[in-house]
């Protein structure tokens, strides 16, 4: 496939460690398909430096078809890249110019420790999923499509809060490092739907204290998660999962130090 090559200045972030100073350190990218991915771009650079006998540049990816959630690092000040709905595996050269200039960096958030470069520790997104992203439900033989009749609005939604892939964009680009966005998407999937509505209040109460556990910042609904999720995951969810939390504040009955219902 024919097409014209790039050369490329990267001004990428270095860390050896989470409790090592990092810095940018400046690499020539020659001759880059503009055909190419992104991630295919820094595999082309990384070859070079390990030619030279020097530590490559570490990133995170895994299928590189925009489904993981794995891959995804700061372009340019923005989580992803510029080009809006779009995973940095799925980032193609050709939206750049022979002769720019990149910033690469990790995502910044003290929930998000640095553990090598361009990779951190996202572990702290997977507890909170572990406090209550479930439903408690035995599923004994599978059912007739047509046994549990759902809306197709609430279906929509559902689906629409699932395609959340965790990647962690939403908190690199809130000014609070915000997970509500993730976190709202994972508990609005579930309670739209029958299966997970019975636990709706009980979920919401332990992933939104597992969220605050965690460290990450209050929600001041900006809309720069929105604008910077892969996958449009909607802010709608943010203001679903506030009702639901305070509607199970409210209703929770205090106990006695016995632990008894008051």
């Amino acid at each position: 496939m024919s097409g014209k090559n790039l050369n490329l200045t990267l001004k990428v972030w270095r860390q050896k460690g989470t409790k090592d100073q990092g810095s940018f350190v400046e690499y020539q990218a020659k001759n880059v398909s503009e055909h190419a991915s992104f991630l295919e771009m820094l595999d082309a650079v990384n070859e070079e430096i390990v030619a030279k006998g020097e530590e490559p540049i570490a990133f995170d990816h895994d299928c590189r078809e925009g489904i993981c959630g794995t891959c995804g690092f700061v372009i340019d000040g923005e989580a992803h890249g510029k080009l809006k709905a779009t995973t940095v595996c799925q980032l193609h050269m050709r939206n750049y110019n022979d002769g720019d200039t990149l910033t690469i960096e990790p995502f910044r958030a003290n929930s998000f420790p640095v553990i090598k470069d361009l990779m951190v520790d996202r572990s702290a997104f997977d507890r909170i999923i572990a406090s209550g992203g479930y439903i408690s439900q035995n599923t004994g033989n599978p059912q007739d499509a047509n046994a549990i009749l759902i809306p197709k609005a609430d279906a929509d939604e559902a689906m629409n809060s699932a395609t959340c892939i965790g990647c962690g964009a939403c908190v690199a680009a809130c000014k609070n490092a915000s997970a509500a966005l993730f976190t709202s998407a994972k508990i609005s999937h579930m309670a739209l739907l029958p299966q997970g509505a019975v636990e709706k209040d009980e979920r919401a109460l332990r992933m939104v204290a597992a969220m605050d556990a965690e460290g990450f910042g209050a929600c001041t609904t900006t809309g720069a998660c929105e604008a910077a999720c892969p996958k449009d995951i909607q802010l709608t969810n943010i203001s679903r999962m506030n009702r639901q939390y305070l509607g199970a504040v409210l209703t929770q009955r205090p106990k006695h130090k016995d632990g008894g219902a008051g």
